[in-house]
């Protein structure tokens, strides 16, 4: 069988005719239902300076939805962003608040930050800066006696309410509380510019000399909502009076089918019993009813969000499935398992003119859950799930201008920023995800994430295949139907070392169960059926602070997941490895003469500078010859290769790119070589291959709305022509989880 990509001849009638390889419009089609895409997004740092951590945490806008309102705790602003025309948004200044701002509001003209001030846990400080949003300037500032978190000002503008938090010191005595002085409530009456405070000792089941008050929201009803995180309890102040009118325990939920342990491997197979919700977000949906979002923080964290009553009743619970959407999204963070999961921090209300519509923020998925809540609030209806920059912190509905915005925290330079992400609610389909997965038996998801390499089905156009790095603690190979948008993830095929064949070449790499924990990096459709894998070696030799824990291998695998073949490189290659070992492999040939080509990512040791190996592997004769492939040069940090792909016997594509995010990304490409008449070598100076450069990839990935995406590690073109790339999401970890399943416009020939 002929296995090879474009066995038709594609590529000689594209290079005949200079004709674009284009994307096919998806088999299925979408309602055209309106949704919320992401059009834009700003790194904060240009209110700063590019080299400095920035924090963009709270969020608001003008009465307009023209400017938005954000505070940045690293350097002690509050930042304002233009966004005017809101797919270009423009840095406004940021102003100095000589402390870490906690919260800001916004009312008419006017903005409240509420700023941390203290120098000590034992003797907390705070003030509300009061700021005239057009000039940016401090218009007056009030003491609150305490340390500040959350601040929400009443619809009809006649209070604002701020959380004073008298945070814990959890390196102190295990972090638990009572630790005292404890917190309280203060209101701010606009009319006369007074503060009364609100004492909320003395409630609370868990704690209650020390009340660890943590969000606000007040209703139109001037009743104002707190959350005390710790205590696990929710309290409701009336305004006007300051009196507390109600109170009583967030309680606790059973969980079933959630993965609970941090062990490499996603498995939704656990269960978790009487877990203290210990909410955090808290908005009103209504005057009567409210949704938190349960965290967690000392004992608890529900892993979802609850909706209640003002009698303190529950009328909806999320249970596991808020872990099911981030798991079948790829957004599931396994390093989290063991502790809080996706981990709801977040959550935010908007009543837009075509419907309501309840946002619910994933802090360590780098997810935004959007709901609509019909008449019955007490059923609310997932919509979608939008992309937001690592750690979404502040969510912010604008419904004047059907926009929503949120603010993500972490910061990573060189890599994700602090960003600022503006969406729109438009007509669809939804941009995002761009791949999901289908259901097991039991109902859960398909589990997945960090995918790298992509190997079309030569006979089937809406088949792909692809797999995951060695972030999870085994190997499996996914099976992707691409002719939908999203694409979706049918099916799952476990590596089995089930002969002993790897056991007997890298037995650290065979789990106990007989499943293996391979670094798959690269995939393609083997001659005669299954596959071929390249397996990344991990540490180089010679260095006694990186050691080679594992060789450099291509793993052949049955159609049904068992590995019946291993390939090493030669030991004198071997002897140069480093940690930039096999990206990419491709196939070409038929069963019998099947020759494979693998690309290795950057320079071994005492290579030629500049110049990475492409070898070429003889299976049946069982011999190695390599060629060089001259790297460009790397603006920041370095460049490599990420994946190759057969368009015949002699014609191939890479992908090459840097190691650099956001706006520091400056190469993602692919590029076209040829072997005809090119003889490799097994050692010396090997011949250096010409490249072609076919496609930019920066403006594909910088189309998204977001952060440039570092690591596109797959790339396939399908057996009808489609050219398809994935971005690899590092397994949710230090990253902000979103994978990119693209297709893209080929230009193949003259």
């Amino acid at each position: 069988m002929r296995h090879r990509l474009l066995a038709c001849g594609l590529l000689a009638f594209v290079a005949a005719f200079g004709l674009s390889v284009a994307a096919p419009s998806p088999a299925v089609a979408q309602d055209m239902e309106l949704v919320f895409n992401r059009i834009a997004s700003i790194p904060v740092y240009l209110n700063t300076d590019i080299e400095s951590e920035t924090v963009a945490e709270i969020i608001a806008s003008s009465p307009d939805g023209n400017t938005l309102v954000y505070t940045d705790a690293a350097s002690e602003s509050v930042g304002f962003v233009d966004i005017t025309d809101p797919a270009a948004p423009a840095a406004l200044s940021s102003l100095d608040m000589g402390g870490e701002p906690t919260s800001v509001a916004v009312l008419g003209e006017l903005a409240y930050a509420a700023v941390n001030t203290s120098q000590t846990f034992t003797e907390p400080s705070g003030t509300l800066f009061v700021i005239n949003v057009a000039d940016q300037s401090v218009v007056s500032e009030y003491d609150l006696g305490g340390q500040p978190d959350s601040v929400a000002i009443s619809p009809d503008g006649a209070y604002v309410a701020v959380v004073i938090e008298n945070e814990r010191d959890e390196d102190f005595e295990d972090g638990e509380p009572p630790q005292l002085p404890g917190g309280s409530l203060v209101i701010f009456d606009t009319a006369d510019e007074s503060l009364r405070n609100v004492d909320l000792t003395g409630i609370a089941d868990l704690f209650p000399e020390d009340p660890e008050p943590e969000l606000v929201d007040i209703n139109s009803q001037n009743l104002a909502v707190v959350t005390l995180q710790e205590n696990n309890y929710i309290v409701l102040v009336d305004l006007p009076s300051g009196e507390v009118t109600g109170s009583f325990s967030a309680g606790t939920v059973d969980l079933e089918q959630i993965d609970t342990a941090e062990d490499g491997v996603i498995t939704l197979n656990s269960s978790l019993a009487g877990v203290p919700r210990e909410p955090d977000a808290v908005a009103w949906i209504s005057d009567s009813m409210f949704a938190t979002a349960d965290e967690g923080d000392l004992f608890g964290g529900s892993r979802g969000f609850t909706i209640f009553n003002t009698d303190g009743e529950v009328v909806y619970d999320a249970g596991n499935t808020v872990e099911h959407i981030a798991a079948r999204l790829g957004h599931y963070p396994e390093a989290r398992s063991d502790a809080k999961g996706s981990e709801p921090e977040g959550v935010e209300f908007g009543a837009y003119e075509s419907g309501d519509y309840l946002f619910v923020g994933l802090e360590r998925s780098s997810l935004v859950l959007v709901y609509r809540i019909g008449e019955d609030a007490a059923a609310p209806e997932y919509v979608q799930a939008l992309p937001a920059g690592v750690g979404p912190e502040g969510l912010l509905a604008i419904p004047s201008r059907d926009l929503f915005v949120v603010a993500s925290e972490t910061d990573s330079p060189g890599g994700i920023r602090s960003i600022v992400s503006i969406y729109q609610l438009q007509e669809g389909p939804a941009n995002y995800p761009t791949i999901t997965a289908a259901d097991n038996e039991d109902g859960t998801p398909i589990t997945w994430g960090a995918l790298s390499g992509l190997a079309a089905d030569p006979m089937d156009a809406s088949t792909v295949y692809t797999i995951r790095d060695s972030f999870y603690g085994s190997s499996s190979v996914y099976v992707v139907d691409a002719s939908s948008q999203p694409a979706v993830i049918t099916d799952e095929i476990f590596l089995m070392d089930s002969n002993g064949v790897l056991a007997a070449v890298a037995p650290d790499q065979v789990n106990d169960d007989g499943t293996v924990n391979l670094d798959s990096e690269g995939i393609t459709v083997r001659a005669g059926g299954g596959f071929w894998i390249a397996s990344e070696g991990g540490g180089d030799f010679g260095n006694e602070d990186n050691p080679v824990t594992s060789l450099n291998l291509l793993v052949g695998v049955a159609e049904d997941g068992t590995i019946d073949a291993v390939v090493t490189l030669p030991d004198d290659v071997n002897a140069r490895q480093n940690r930039w070992g096999y990206e990419g492999v491709a196939s070409t040939g038929e069963a019998g003469s099947e020759v494979l080509y693998v690309v290795i990512q950057r320079e071994f040791q005492d290579e030629l500078a500049g110049h990475v190996r492409i070898g070429r592997y003889d299976v049946a004769a069982d011999e190695w010859g390599f060629y060089y492939y001259p790297l460009d040069t790397a603006e920041t940090g370095w460049v490599g290769l990420s994946e190759i792909t057969a368009l015949d016997d002699e014609t191939f594509l890479i992908v090459e790119r840097d190691n650099q995010a956001d706006v520091t990304a400056a190469l993602k490409a692919v590029y076209q070589i040829s072997v005809a008449g090119v003889e490799p070598l097994a050692e010396g100076d090997f011949p250096v291959l010409e490249k072609t450069l076919v496609h930019d990839l920066l403006p594909d990935l910088a189309s998204t709305g977001g952060a440039v995406i570092e690591k596109i590690e797959g790339f396939a073109v399908l057996a009808d022509g489609t050219a398809v790339i994935v971005t690899d999401n590092d397994g949710v970890d230090d990253s902000n989880g979103e994978t990119q399943f693209m297709r893209i416009d080929l230009m193949l020939g003259e």
